[in-house]
C-alpha cells in the first residue's frame, strides 16, 4: 500500500485533488472543492465512494439530482454518468475500487 502524495493536482478549475492512500483494491483521495466549481457529468468503470467531510455539494447520479452536506455519503456505481457542483467550499473523501490507474499515473511517484 502507498500512502499519502505530498501534491495537489488540479483535475478541474477549483477542483484539486490529493492521493491519501493506494492499494491493489482501492485508491482514496481528498478533494477540494470551490464555491461555483464543478466536476462536469462523466462516467468510469471504477465504483466510486464520495463521503462530504465539509461544505455541501449538488450530485448528480444518473437521473437523480441531490444536495449532499457534512456526513452525507454518495455512491456513483461502475459506468454510471455523474456530476458534482461546488454549493460552498467543499472537502470530499473519494474512494474508487478498483483503483483509477489514471490517477496513479498522475500522481507520480
Amino acid at each position: 500500500m502507498r500512502g499519502p502524495s505530498e501534491k495537489w493536482i488540479e483535475v478541474f478549475p477549483g477542483v484539486e485533488r490529493h492521493r491519501l492512500a493506494v492499494s491493489e483494491h482501492l485508491y482514496q483521495m481528498e478533494v477540494r472543492i470551490a464555491q461555483g466549481s464543478s466536476v462536469p457529468l462523466h462516467q468510469h468503470p471504477q465504483e466510486q465512494t464520495t463521503y462530504v467531510v465539509r461544505g455541501r455539494l449538488r450530485v448528480q447520479v444518473g437521473e437523480d439530482v441531490f444536495e449532499a452536506g457534512p456526513g452525507s455519503l454518495a455512491r456513483f456505481p461502475s459506468n454510471v454518468p455523474h456530476a458534482v457542483w461546488g454549493l460552498e467550499e467543499s472537502l470530499v473523501l473519494d474512494t474508487f475500487a478498483p483503483p483509477r490507474v489514471d490517477y496513479l499515473a498522475a500522481d507520480g511517484d
